[in-house]
């Protein structure tokens, strides 16, 4: 029996799996500007910018988040499916 779901519509955990790349990928290019100082020898940039770098941990565990809300989602139709 096929699913009755379009290949196009959002399943849940996607939009959260999204989210958190987005912030990863700015957190690694936050990382990248922090870092280019202290490689290059100029001088480097307020303790308070590392911080920056923490969205590349948010971004993760906001994908995991919705990594595992996707995978419930999965498994809690698969239970309805079986019974």
């Amino acid at each position: 029996m096929r699913d009755k779901t379009q290949t196009n519509s959002a399943a849940p955990g996607d939009r959260l799996i999204r989210i958190g790349a987005i912030v990863f990928f700015l957190g690694a290019v936050a990382t990248l500007v922090t870092v280019a100082p202290l490689l290059l020898g100029t001088t480097p940039f307020p303790a308070y910018m590392f911080g920056l770098s923490m969205l590349m941990a948010v971004g993760f565990l906001l994908a995991g988040a919705g990594v595992l809300r996707a995978v419930a989602a999965g498994r809690r139709q698969a239970r309805g499916a079986s019974q």
